[in-house]
């Protein structure tokens, strides 16, 4: 029998383990779903970091300022950007220049610009529903709670003012959102068992609402004018992905859903920040990006033209 030389063998080894090499060069990296490559350029607050981010469609960060337990921002259509500091609410220009603030002793998670310049305030614990002029005289307050009691930590996560004056909030402990009017008397109430975090009214007078990690939550869904859910992504519904605390989203013109996938509460590091949902529950994109961002809990995609004043964007 003829055994082949040694330097016939090396130089075979040689060519299979380049070969090898390169066929694993061209293949990407294993992932249970697209990832944040040529994806959507974003601003988000970050909760536990204390940092609000521009982020290019690349992922790369382009942005950043300090935003102490942000929970909720807006791009607004002058470019700045309206954001809650946690006990208030700041708007500061691309060159890092405070032009508006307000500041109480209540916690805060909820702002919007309105059409007419003022801005709707959400106070958490003390159960206010504000309406400020940018000069920080406030020309409208109604109340949740009567004056002087304390709703603490869990009483209200967002909130947002509709069209019509009517107010839309999310009772986080209660497990509830509820639509009140200009008066402050409630006249619609949606369960939402795994405590309510967003509620957005889409265009077509549904409501779509994400929940935290309480029993039952994880999860985002949609409800029609009568209450019943036409629409829902809950846990084990993405393949590869874990949902663990929806709190901010946007619902994009061709419908889907963007979702921020919380990290808190011991879960950093374990799922993406980001997920966009198709209507039938395909993922179209992620990002995680967990060396440079810890608990993203609101976002608003750059790509998607409107103003945010007249309820052009659904977030």
């Amino acid at each position: 029998m003829k055994y082949p030389s040694i330097t016939h063998s090396l130089l075979t080894s040689a060519l299979i383990l380049g070969l090898a090499r390169s066929y694993c060069l061209a293949q990407p990296a294993a992932s249970a779903s697209p990832q944040q490559t040529n994806g959507h350029p974003f601003a988000c607050g970050d909760y536990s970091q204390g940092k609000l981010f521009l982020v290019g469609a690349d992922g790369k960060v382009q942005w950043e300022y300090p935003a102490s337990s942000c929970n909720d921002l807006w791009v607004l259509p002058n470019g700045n950007l309206l954001f809650s500091t946690g006990h208030g609410v700041k708007e500061v220009t691309r060159g890092k220049k405070v032009i508006f603030e307000y500041q109480t002793k209540s916690e805060i998670y909820a702002c919007q610009r309105l059409a007419n310049g003022n801005t709707f305030v959400g106070e958490c614990s003390s159960g206010r529903l504000l309406e400020i002029e940018p000069s920080g005289n406030i020309t409208k307050e109604i109340r949740l709670l009567p004056e002087g009691k304390d709703g603490g930590h869990l009483y209200m996560r967002n909130a947002r003012r509709l069209p019509d004056g009517h107010y839309l909030v999310t009772h986080y402990g209660e497990q509830v959102v509820r639509e009140y009017d200009a008066d402050g008397k409630a006249v619609l109430t949606i369960p939402a068992a795994g405590g309510p975090h967003s509620a957005v009214r889409l265009p077509n007078g549904h409501t779509l609402i994400s929940c935290g990690d309480m029993p039952g939550g994880s999860r985002v869904f949609e409800v029609d004018t009568a209450g019943k859910t036409v629409w829902q992504v809950q846990g084990g519904d993405l393949p590869g992905i874990s949902l663990k605390f929806i709190a901010g989203f946007q619902r994009l013109p061709n419908g889907n859903t963007v979702i921020a996938n919380w990290l808190g509460h011991d879960q950093f590091g374990k799922a993406p920040h980001l997920i966009e949902i198709s209507p039938d529950k395909r993922v179209v994109w992620t990002f995680a990006d967990h060396q440079t961002m810890r608990t993203i809990a609101s976002l608003q995609l750059l790509d998607v033209e409107g103003d945010v004043t007249r309820g052009a964007i659904w977030h």
